[in-house]
């Protein structure tokens, strides 16, 4: 897990690494079968326990996996919005 600027959200969030959000995506699927109105009650609980961030919900937490984003950015800090990403639209710094 690492705090990092959410394109989304507009705001700083915990973002999971590849097997945090592999258990998450587990949740998040289950929950996805149920009718049960707590469905993703299991996934914001595992999210909240492991960040202390306190998600209400439960379709956010799938854009918070640190791979889905670029480096940070060398100039403000922010993360790229992809991999592949040259151009840092938070500042417009220019990847090298």
């Amino acid at each position: 897990m690492r705090v990092l600027w959410c394109w989304k959200c507009k705001m700083n969030v915990p973002m999971l690494d590849d097997e945090e959000f592999g258990k998450a995506k587990e949740l998040y699927d289950l929950g996805l079968k149920s009718t049960s109105p707590d469905r993703f009650t299991a996934l914001l609980d595992y999210y909240n326990e492991l960040t202390g961030f306190g998600e209400t919900e439960a379709e956010e937490i799938m854009h918070h996996q640190i791979s889905q984003y670029g480096p940070i950015c060398e100039n403000c800090g922010k993360p790229y919005r992809t991999q592949t990403s040259t151009f840092c639209t938070a500042c417009g710094n220019r990847r090298k």
